[in-house]
């Protein structure tokens, strides 16, 4: 892939992701869902800050793993055999699609369906500025500290 500044002038993108057919039995059991969502983040090479999921009654599930690099989310209809995912990513350093087959995988989903939806269009950041931003990239420059 070339360097996102010259063919990809956003800072983030965002990524909806199907699952069809899944075992209902792991889409209905949130320590397995939070389980997976955070081995989806670690193969995909992004930094784990927190994990938050719900289970509600009598069965679904909602979570996010938030990660240095913006967060995955995810709920699941296990009567339906369906989970929706979200991965929402910063920066080149992780493989988000390493994420959605390792999830399409240990869903043991039958089917699955994704859109990429490019997010923080640096053109538009850049003309509803009211100040001049100067170089927008999707992580601030570290600054670096004079030595004496």
């Amino acid at each position: 892939r070339p360097p996102r500044s010259t063919l990809f002038p956003y800072t983030t993108l965002f990524r909806s992701i199907e699952f069809y057919n899944c075992d209902e039995e792991i889409l209905k059991t949130p320590q397995v869902i939070e389980k997976r969502m955070n081995e989806a983040a670690k193969v995909a090479n992004a930094t784990i800050v927190q994990s938050v999921f719900h289970h509600f009654n009598p069965y679904g599930v909602s979570g996010a793993v938030i990660i240095s690099e913006s967060h995955l989310a995810i709920h699941t209809w296990p009567e339906y055999g369906y989970a929706a995912v979200d991965v929402f990513t910063c920066g080149d350093k992780i493989n988000p699609w390493t994420a959605f087959k390792y999830l399409e995988e240990v869903f043991k989903a039958e089917r699955s369906e994704s859109i990429e939806v490019p997010r923080g269009m640096v053109e538009k950041i850049r003309n509803f500025s009211p100040k001049n931003l100067g170089k927008i990239t999707f992580k601030p420059e570290t600054i670096k500290e004079e030595v004496c």
